[in-house]
């Protein structure tokens, strides 16, 4: 298993402090390992002081217009965004969240897609690795693997190592 942490270098929106950051954690929700990994992830980063907007845990029962909303409103009160970019195309909301949160807000992009390994899914899509402030790139990585780079990934943020 490769991983690795690489930073975007540009300027970025300065972060104080990580260790209570408001995160909003973006990646697809439609399927029930999606829903249990994302649950899993978010319930670590709040174990590590984090509040995380999760949200697979606010648009149950609203229409389209209410999830929109509900997501705009997450992202607009988070410090930073956690997406995820597995899949030979990542998800088109989230690839949405992380353009609206460009030049606003640390952006941390995490892929774990063992596809990469084999060397048949190329890079994503240039317009979403560049926005990032740091990606986290952990082919087949574990879940514990994954949180501990984005809890890496985050501190780098808060040294200003990585904005």
């Amino acid at each position: 298993m490769r991983l690795t942490i690489a930073s975007v270098q540009r300027t970025r929106p300065a972060v104080r402090d990580t260790r209570g950051m408001k995160l909003y954690f973006a990646g697809p929700l439609f399927t029930t390992p999606e829903r249990q990994w994302n649950a899993e992830v978010t319930a670590a980063l709040r174990a590590a002081g984090h509040e995380v907007f999760l949200p697979q845990e606010q648009e149950p029962g609203k229409d389209g217009p209410g999830v929109f909303a509900t997501d705009v409103g997450g992202i607009d009160w988070a410090d930073g965004l956690v997406a995820i970019m597995d899949g030979p195309d990542p998800d088109s909301g989230t690839s949405w969240e992380v353009g609206y949160a460009f030049r606003k807000k640390p952006i941390v992009l995490v892929r774990t897609d063992s596809r990469s390994m084999a060397g048949n899914v190329g890079e994503y899509n240039p317009m979403l690795t560049q926005a990032a402030t740091i990606r986290v790139d952990a082919p087949a990585g574990s879940t514990t693997e994954v949180i501990g780079a984005v809890l890496d990934a985050l501190a780098r943020i808060e040294a200003g190592r990585d904005r």
